[in-house]
Formats: C-alpha cells, structure tokens, sequence
C-alpha cells in the first residue's frame, strides 16, 4: 500500500469556525448592519429616558403648586412658613432642569444619533446599506481564488482517499485467495493485476493531490493579504461607530448628572439659606404682637354724653341682617369631612382666611343656646308669619321633653321662616319643638337641603354647629326644622 490510509478520512472534514473558512467573513459583514439597528436601539434608549424625565419635572411642578397653595392657606406663619415654602421653590427649579434635561437628550443627544446614523449608512433601492454590499463584495472577491483552490483540493483529496480504499479492499481479496483451494491460477492473476492497477492509482492521485495542496500554500498569502485588506475596512467603518456612540455616551452622562451642574448645586444652596433662615424666636415675636398679647388694645375709658352726635347701638343691640334665599347644606349632628385624593386633611381643611367668631355677650337672651331652659321656655317666634310646610325623612323618637317625634313621611309641619311665626303646629304638639338636622324635608321635596326664604332676628346662622348640647337640632314649629348649617 502506498500510503496511509483510514476510512474515516472519507467523512466529511469538520469545518472550524475560523474567520478564514469560507464564508465566515460574513459575520463580519452583519456587523455593519447590526451598527445600524445598534443606533436605532439607542434612540430609543434616549427617548425612553427623555419621557421619564418629562413625566418627573412634571410631578415636581403639580406637587408644588398643591402644596405651595396648601401651605400658604394653613396656619403656619412666619419664617418657618417661607421656609417650608422654600421646598416647593426647590422643586420648580430641580423640574425645570429636569425639563433641560428632557430638552438635551432629545434635542443634542438623540438629534446627534440620528444625523450620524443618516451620514454612515446609505440605504439601496433595492435594500439594504451600500456599506453591507461594498464589505460582502470584497471579501467575496478576496476569497474567490482561494475557495476555488480549496473545491479542486477537496476533490483531490477525496480522489486520493477512495483510491487509497481500492488498493486496500483488492490487496485483501488477493491475500483471501491464497488461502482458498477453489481459486484458480487464472483468478489469482487478476486479483494481482486489481492490486497492481490500485497502487498506479493511488500513485497518481497522491501526485495530484499533493500538486493541489501546493498550489493553494502559494495562494494562501495572497488571499489572507487580500481578506486583511477588506476586513481592516470594516474594522475602520465599526471603530467610527464605536468612539462615536462612546462620545453620546459621554454627552449623556454629563446631561443627566445634575449633581455636576452648577444650576442644580446653587437650587441647594439657597434652599438650605432658606431654612437655616427661620428663626422660632421671631416667628414667636411676630405672633404675639399679630395674635397675642403684643396686640393693641382700645381699654374702655369714660365717655361724656354729647347730643349732637348720633346714637350709635351697641354690639348687643345691633339686628342681624335680612338674608333672602339662603340655603341650608350639610348641618348634621355629626359633622363629617371627607379628605380629598388621600390628603392627610389637616393643612388642606383649613383657611386661614376663615372668620371666626370675636363677639361674646353674657346676656344669653340673644343666643339660642345659651340654657337648656332660657331659650326653650319662650317662642322664638313673635309675629303671625306664616311658615314653609314640611314633612319627616325618617322616624324619630324624641330623646328629651322638648323634642319632636315623629314617623317617616308623616306631616305637614310648619318651619319658621323668619320672626312672627304663627303657633300652629303639627304632630299634635302645641309648641315648637326640637329636631335632628336631617329629621325633615322642605315641603314636598323630601330631601336636604331646606330652601328658606328669609330670615328673622331669632335665626343664628353662625350659631348651630358644635354649641351645646344641642349641636346639629333646631327649632320646628310644629315639626318644622328652623335651624341652618
């Protein structure tokens, strides 16, 4: 046998996953391509990011200006106040550089992408990017000669092998026919001429085999110097790519990091002078002399009597005025407040432009609860005027003497509408009586709130909530409520 030879030579050879093989250059050609979908990727990325910042500057800005209007109508005051409000300030700085920030990635960032993308990658009419198809045309070119090299070697290689297996399978049946008695000379002789004829074979196919195989050594320079040639272009094309993305990178960074910012550091540094700026001592200062004892005082001093000057009634004396087409809402017993979108309730409940009540007398006689017996024991009612007719919402058993009882759609009553109620009365009862907020509807409507068309100087608007026992009731001529809010 004139060579080494083994069957498994005839496999298929197992390819590699070199650069070098042919057709695995085109990894290097997607690449090109993934540059591109690499640059979209980002762009979004940016765009993404650029939204979050909107969303953010925008919370930022409704937070302080609920709170700002929060803090402004709560009872803080004083330095502390402007302090706490110094927060909100905080927030409408950082939102606006928060906004600039949103404003750089989409107008610097990702605009800078965009053109760069536009200028490396040329689209073909009929697809794809001129760069793809000028990387893919060169290393097919480069690599023409020598995978043409490597079809003819392959053949060879195969040739030389099955030859190898003749010589093999005819030198084994001639060695057989020694052995066999039933075999003629005859016979004997062609296998020896079978064997003979192989090993020319095999000869020759190794010869050209081995020319083959030459022939590709003396072009394998050529075609790495080629390949070389076209993949160092898209090594170049890619670098591009490369310190460009790290530089938006870089810009990125430098928008997003507000802590480098010399804006962001200064909101800080005023805010902390804000707060470090309340002073408890000046806050309490200011109360006493707004609030307290600090305030101004005219102390009661004899006055002569002048007649050419008018009468002037005093605070006791003075009528509460006529109102007309007040309307009653939301006066219960039990007074209930319903926090708004989760507050807490206290700030938000509050106005301190409220007016509150800077009047007191020791004479009951014109506050409706003053005595349990005092205001009870009279008609508050003077004139023949007559009422609103009215009927009960639900049942009631009075809980004291002087209440009404009464049963669900029962009536009509008669309410007080204003001084000079007549003593007509309904549910049996000869006198006013007394009844819950929600006891009673106005004539025919059935439901709160009770429209009054005016009132008299019995009436206490400011009077009816949390004074007494009798918070939340109010006086009904027979079964007519006469209470407000």
């Amino acid at each position: 046998m004139s060579g080494s030879y083994d069957e498994a030579s005839l496999a298929p050879e197992e390819t590699t996953d070199s650069f070098w093989e042919v057709g695995n250059y085109k990894r290097t050609v997607k690449r090109i391509d993934d540059g591109h979908r690499l640059c979209n990727d980002l762009m979004n990325c940016v765009q993404e990011r650029a939204k979050i910042e909107k969303a953010y500057a925008q919370q930022l800005t409704d937070w302080a200006k609920r709170w700002r209007q929060l803090i402004e109508k709560g009872p803080q005051y004083g330095s502390l106040e402007r302090a706490w409000g110094a927060i909100m300030t905080e927030a409408d700085k950082v939102s606006e550089l928060h906004q600039e920030v949103k404003n750089n990635l989409l107008n610097e960032d990702l605009e800078k992408v965009k053109n760069w993308q536009k200028d490396a990658y040329h689209k073909q009419i009929m697809g794809g990017f001129k760069e793809t198809k000028e990387a893919e045309d060169g290393f097919r070119k480069a690599q023409k000669p020598w995978a043409k090299k490597m079809k003819e070697l392959e053949a060879a290689k195969k040739a030389y092998h099955l030859a190898c297996k003749e010589e093999k399978l005819a030198m084994t049946r001639e060695m057989n026919s020694k052995t066999e008695q039933s075999v003629t000379p005859e016979q004997q002789k062609k296998l020896q001429d079978k064997v003979d004829k192989c090993k020319q074979d095999v000869q020759k196919t190794q010869e050209k085999y081995e020319k083959v195989l030459d022939d590709v050594g003396k072009t394998t320079p050529q075609y790495m110097e080629g390949m070389e040639q076209v993949f160092e272009q898209c090594q170049q094309f890619e670098e591009k790519r490369l310190v460009f993305l790290k530089e938006v990178l870089l810009d990125i960074k430098r928008h997003l990091n507000l802590a480098e910012n010399s804006s962001y550091v200064h909101v800080y540094r005023e805010l902390e002078q804000a707060i470090r700026g309340a002073d408890a001592q000046d806050d309490l200062r200011w109360f006493r002399s707004t609030s307290g004892p600090g305030m101004p005082m005219n102390w009661p001093q004899f006055e002569e009597w002048n007649p050419d000057l008018p009468h002037t009634a005093t605070k006791k004396e003075k009528q509460p005025k006529k109102a007309e087409g007040v309307t009653l809402t939301n006066a219960t017993g039990v007074v209930e407040t319903t926090s708004q979108a989760g507050d807490r309730g206290s700030v938000s409940s509050y106005d301190r432009g409220q007016p509150y009540a800077t009047e007191w007398s020791d004479d009951e006689s014109g506050n409706p609860f003053g005595g349990n017996e005092a205001n009870r024991g009279s008609n508050p009612f003077e004139d023949d005027a007559k009422g609103v007719r009215v009927r009960a919402l639900y049942d009631y058993d009075g809980q004291e003497q002087d209440e009404l009882s009464f049963k669900a759609g029962t009536g009509p009553g008669r309410r007080a509408g204003g001084a000079g109620i007549g003593r007509e009365c309904g549910w049996g009862r000869a006198k006013p009586g007394w009844v819950p907020r929600r006891g009673l509807g106005s004539g025919g409507q059935g439901r709160d709130p009770v429209q009054v068309s005016g009132w008299g100087p019995h009436v206490g608007v400011g009077m009816w909530l949390g004074l007494g026992s009798r918070a939340g009731f109010g006086t009904v001529m027979g079964g007519q409520w006469d209470g407000p809010e």
